[in-house]
Order: C-alpha cells, then structure tokens, then sequence
C-alpha cells in the first residue's frame, strides 16, 4: 500500500507517526490533491489544507481522484469538511470532526480553522481550533471548574471572534475574575491530558484507518464514466505539467 497524506497544524511532522507505505506531504492547496493522484497512490489522505490567503482543495479533484479508483479519506480539519460533502461520491470521512459536519451538528468552517506557525516550527497552534474551544469547556464543565451557564456564554463569546483571535488568553479574558481563577487553575491538566485536542485524535484516527484498510462510511467510487469533463476542469489540468489526459 502506498499512501499520501496532507497534515500540517492538526497532525504537525513531531507527531507524525512513520508508517510503511505513508509519505507526509504538507497542509494541501488547490491542486495538490490532483498532483498526488496523478501519482497513482493506492490512498490519498487529505486532514489540514489552506483555504484563507490561497484557494482550497476543489471538490473536482477529489472527485478526479476517487474516478482513478484511488481511495480519498478526510478527517480533523479541511479534510473533515471535504469528507462530509463528498461521502455520497466515495470519499472515506473518519472521526468526530467529521461525523459532526456531516450529521448537521456543525455547519460553519471557522470550527476548525487555525492560525499557525510554518513547517520548520511545527506548525505550532497560533490560536485555537472552535471545536477544540468548544471540547475544553465541556471538559471544564464536566470537572466543575466552570458552570453550565458560565461555559455557554464563554462558548458564545468565542464564537462570535475572529478565528484569528481565538486564543487561551483570549478565553481567560472573556472570564469572569472568579472563572478566571478557577479556568486558570485547571487548564493546564487538560491541555496536557488532550495534547492537540479533538483534531489530533481525529487525525490519528485517519492514520489508523488508512493502515488498517478500514471502509468506515466508504461507498463504492465513482467510476471513469461518472466524471464529467468540463470546460472548467479542462482549463484546470491544463494549468499543470505534465498533466492527465482528458
């Protein structure tokens, strides 16, 4: 088995686990998913990818992929969201992230957008994740440190920021002084019981799918036939070197 798998902020190089078969490639952009499949890898797995300064993974590339008979899993951040609007075309959606999106539980895309440091730092979480926000204050609901109506209106708070400037400090802020003491006092068990939240779960969970061959929630792909060349799509590939042929 040969595998491609796009990770950055969710599942950065410190934690990625070496896997036979598995080459790392960074968080994807709009044509990365194309180029990888144009190597004819049995799986391609997509988890962080950007979307904010530079266009995101096209739909039609993934779709591209899934007519070469390449298996496609997404999971944890942009592949999460991919996963969850093309599951009924054959891509394999793994974890919470996922089965949230897909269920109507999530719907915006800022739940899983974050600001980050490049590859040679690790891509080192800048700000916070809102589903990560949104896990942190149940976890400090559920241990007492804040109350029901305390974590929902922090939650709410939060929410209503710019990713951008979702932040630990930016929650203690939000916090009532007395929150405040007890948030501060409890948080730093829970980043270290977590270490990169709901995500990174998520995205071993990826990893282990792709190394087990699972099929969780995988349709048959679509076949050569099913994929429809269009002027757009044309335009596209012919944008790259070396390209498919149409």
């Amino acid at each position: 088995m040969r595998a491609v798998i796009f990770a950055g902020p969710s599942l950065p190089p410190s934690a990625q686990p070496a896997v036979a078969g598995v080459e790392w490639r960074p968080p994807a952009r709009q044509g990365d998913l194309y180029r990888a499949a144009l190597e004819r890898p049995d799986v391609i797995g997509l988890i962080d990818g950007y979307f904010d300064a530079v266009p995101s993974v096209w739909h039609k590339e993934i779709l591209w992929a899934l007519s070469r008979g390449i298996r496609v899993y997404g999971a944890a951040s942009l592949g999460a969201l991919r996963a969850a609007e093309m599951a009924a075309f054959g891509m394999i959606g793994v974890g919470r992230v996922f089965e949230m999106y897909r269920d109507g539980i999530l719907t915006d895309d800022d739940e899983v957008a974050v600001v980050h440091a490049p590859e040679a730092l690790d891509y080192r979480h800048l700000s916070m994740a809102m589903i990560d926000v949104r896990a942190m204050l149940e976890g400090a609901r559920v241990a007492g440190a804040l109350s029901d109506e305390e974590a929902g209106r922090l939650c709410l708070a939060l929410k209503v920021r710019f990713y951008r400037d979702r932040t630990t400090s930016a929650l203690l802020e939000e916090a009532t002084p007395v929150d405040r003491a007890r948030l501060s006092e409890w948080l730093p068990a829970w980043l270290n019981r977590t270490g990169g939240g709901v995500k990174r779960e998520d995205a071993r969970l990826l990893v282990l799918s792709i190394g087990h061959g699972d099929s969780v929630c995988f349709a048959d792909s679509p076949s050569r036939a099913d994929f429809v060349l269009t002027s757009v799509w044309r335009s596209f590939v012919t944008g790259y070197e070396n390209p498919a042929p149409l």
